[in-house]
């Protein structure tokens, strides 16, 4: 501050020196011009003021001087009040980049009532209900992420990480109590290029509504994600987190190669070093309570593998939709879908006690030594598909249970698509033979059956199997005769004989079942897809265009409708025995199909499928499970 006081007179008195040489100038000059304009002799005028430019330079230049001078003088003055500031800005840096909404002006989608702009875009998912109000320039962004992630990103990167939700859980849930002494949870999140507002948000959701003496770490693991979003910025994010909550553990595991979810899932376990480990999504917001009621049935019993209920987040609007609490379970191609719990559920008559489930959806609670001493999960696994199947499976075989606890929500984004593998069937198909190769005993061939695969030679290398059968040779476990009779009788065995397309020898078409709806098949050009898949079961039912995986669903009989009909019909099996068809074929490979109703036989004549007298036309179906 001297030197500002120094300078600041130097500069005072050099100023009012120039303005007395300039006022001398001005009166010299007028003297000099007598009051005659037109006698004004320029080159003493020019001289004159060739002198003054020459002065003022001088001055300035010694201004100039003065003025460097001045401020080295401050530069060493300031120096060591300035290595002190830095010294706390260094300290202070992280928190005035915190990324928290509430001090961080969110970005608002913008209003345009007085306009109204092309839908640029009419034919996307995102903007069916959603999106009429954004300019073009938004829409063209909006969709880019959309494409990008699966979800709409540019609504979530402007809604507060915080947001509430609200409570969906049955109202007695509100009124339960849980122990104090709960054990330790662990929450591990996998993430491939999720979007980075959605991974905060799971974060924040997390560290709040889960009670800081339970939540002992956050395991992150990154599946060799290519989002640019996910390096430095998360990693700020992480840090300020870290700083608000210094008794929380969070751990980064990256993988240097996608390795598939499983093998994800299988690394976040093995960081983990609480109690219990919760598996988790990343595009997930945990609810209010979410964690006491899963601590509380694995304190009580060490090998329940517990799941929350998921509410859907809808991926356009990113609105939370609830969702009733249901079983979790699967069908032979090993798809997941939810099912009712046990009837001796319901006679309870209370939603929010757990239900027991034959298998997990994919986000799963268990306890973290349990998990690993039944193999935590086949990493054998790729992508996606098949690994909470084959969970399910092995706790119930091996010695657990699966339970589904009501009053334990988690909001879970569905994606419209999944930016990573566009087509999971390719590494559906493969996971779902895994497991039956390991798992389903004398049912695995309904695995291929669902897939419209052969029995061998399907061409999926599934990898090697033997350490996993060697486990469950270990571990001692039941068999998945046991299993579908005890856990879930609602699977369908279905008792198959034989099954794909079915041609006609002599007229070298096949089965189809025609336009759909509709109840009429017909012979076409074979093609094997779909419609053409017929399943020929022990009872002499032949179903046509896809076989159901559940007892409690009907399929499509090929059924001879009468003796004046000429065309044979397709409907549903329960419905074509109440309507008195004949529904039950003997066939024998390579030889005719005949109604054993009717006895007369299905022929093709001129393209056409019909039921007639038989004549000895012959049929073979495309694969064989058992001699017939």
């Amino acid at each position: 501050m001297r030197a500002v006081w120094i300078k600041r007179p130097a500069l005072s008195l050099a100023g009012i020196g120039l303005i007395i040489y300039i006022g001398t100038f001005l009166y010299s000059m007028y003297e000099h011009r007598g009051g005659d304009d037109k006698e004004l002799d320029m080159l003493p005028i020019d001289r004159s003021f060739s002198d003054m430019e020459g002065v003022i330079s001088s001055l300035y230049k010694g201004l100039s001087s003065l003025e460097k001078k001045q401020d080295a003088m401050q530069k060493l003055l300031e120096e060591d009040r300035d290595t002190r500031r830095m010294a706390a800005e260094v300290v202070q840096i992280l928190a005035r980049k915190q990324p928290e909404q509430k001090e961080k002006k969110e970005t608002k989608i913008q209003d345009h009532p007085d306009k109204k702009f092309k839908l640029l875009y009419p034919k996307s998912a995102l903007f069916k209900e959603w999106g009429t109000n954004l300019s073009e320039e938004e829409q063209r962004e909006a969709e880019g992420l959309f494409k990008k992630y699966g979800y709409n990103v540019f609504l979530s990167d402007r809604l507060p990480l915080d947001r509430p939700l609200p409570d969906t859980r049955d109202p007695r849930c509100a009124k339960k109590t849980y122990p104090k002494d709960l054990p330790s949870i662990a929450v591990v999140l996998i993430y491939l290029d999720e979007a980075l507002s959605i991974l905060k948000r799971a974060l924040r959701s997390i560290i709040d509504r889960t009670p800081k003496h339970l939540l002992k770490e956050i395991i992150m693991v990154d599946d060799n994600s290519n989002n640019e979003d996910l390096k430095e910025n998360l990693d700020i994010y992480v840090k300020s987190l870290e700083q608000q909550n210094p008794g929380l553990l969070i751990t980064r595991v990256r993988h240097n190669e996608q390795r598939g979810l499983a093998t994800a899932r299988a690394s976040g376990w093995r960081a983990a070093t609480a109690d219990v480990v919760a598996i988790l999504d990343a595009h997930i917001e945990v609810h209010e309570m979410w964690a006491e009621p899963l601590l509380t049935q694995i304190k009580g019993d060490r090998t329940v593998v517990v799941s929350p209920v998921f509410d859907k987040v809808l991926f356009d609007d990113l609105r939370v939709t609830p969702y009733l609490s249901a079983a979790h379970a699967f069908d032979w191609a090993l798809w997941c879908m939810y099912e009712s719990f046990s009837p001796d559920y319901y006679k309870l008559n209370d939603s929010s006690l757990p239900g027991k489930s034959p298998s997990v959806m994919g986000i799963f609670v268990a306890d973290r030594k349990f998990l690993g001493e039944i193999g935590v999960l086949d990493e054998g696994m790729i992508v996606y598909g098949g690994e909470n199947v084959e969970l399910g499976i092995r706790v119930w075989t091996c010695g657990g249970s699966v339970e589904i606890v009501p009053c334990s929500k988690v909001a879970h984004i569905e994606r419209h698509h999944k930016p990573y593998m566009l087509d999971l069937s390719p590494a559906m198909k493969r996971n779902a033979l895994r497991v039956a190769e390991v798992w389903m005993d004398e049912y695995k061939h309904n695995v291929n059956m669902a897939w419209g695969l052969p029995l061998e030679n399907h061409g999926f290398d599934i990898g090697d199997v033997s350490e996993r059968k060697q486990l469950r040779e270990r571990l001692k476990c039941k068999p998945f005769k046991w299993y579908i009779e005890n856990v879930y009788p609602q699977l369908d065995s279905l008792d198959v004989l034989a099954y794909g397309e079915m041609r006609n020898l002599e007229a070298n078409m096949c089965i189809d079942q025609g336009p759909v709806p509709g109840h009429t098949p017909v012979a076409y050009v074979c093609h094997q897809y779909g419609p053409q898949h017929t399943y020929y079961r022990e009872s002499g039912e032949l179903y046509v265009g896809g076989i159901k995986s559940h007892k409690y669903n009907d399929n499509r009989c090929l059924a001879d409708v009468g003796e004046e009909e000429t065309l044979p019909g397709l409907y549903d099996c329960k419905e074509a025995a109440r309507r008195g068809m004949g529904i039950y074929w003997d066939f024998t490979q390579g030889k005719e199909l005949k109604n054993r109703q009717t006895k007369r036989c299905l022929e093709i004549e001129k393209g056409i499928l019909l039921m007639r007298a038989c004549s000895g036309q012959r049929w073979k179906i495309q694969y064989i499970i058992e001699a017939f």
